[in-house]
């Protein structure tokens, strides 16, 4: 499946899809049936651009990546994740918390200057959120 990519001038730009199976729940009334505990094999594709590749000729290592995710999530109830104490775990916050993992990751562990650029994450076959930060004024 083509995801939709924002316009950019980096050299390089990295797509890593890979999916993890997890539960949640919805705690509101509101949410219908998914205020029940229940599952979804979510699929996730991370975009990451950069100019740089580090030594070993990768923008980032793929492997990398996945593990980073399937530690935090695969086989989990998401709302035990700390990230989720206060919000609940929909498509949209776990998206976002997944882009700020792996921004944390490329600013901390990487040194080529890498830019993630946005998260999709499939929750059905046809359902998927899209989590694009805004530019930061600097």
């Amino acid at each position: 499946m083509m995801y939709p990519i924002p316009v950019h001038d980096y050299e390089y730009e990295l797509n890593k899809d890979l999916n993890f199976s997890a539960a949640h729940f919805i705690p509101d009334k509101r949410a219908g049936k998914c205020e029940r505990v229940h599952g979804h094999t979510y699929h996730v594709n991370i975009t990451i651009v950069g100019d740089t590749l580090d030594e070993l000729g990768f923008l980032v290592n793929f492997s990398a990546l996945k593990n980073l995710i399937m530690e935090a999530f695969d086989h989990r109830l998401l709302n035990e994740h700390e990230a989720f104490s206060e919000i609940p775990p929909t498509s949209e916050t776990l998206a976002k918390v997944i882009y700020e993992m792996v921004d944390k990751y490329i600013k901390e562990e990487q040194e080529n200057e890498l830019q993630c650029l946005q998260i999709i994450l499939r929750e059905t076959p046809t359902s998927y959120v899209v989590y694009r930060p805004k530019e930061k004024d600097e």
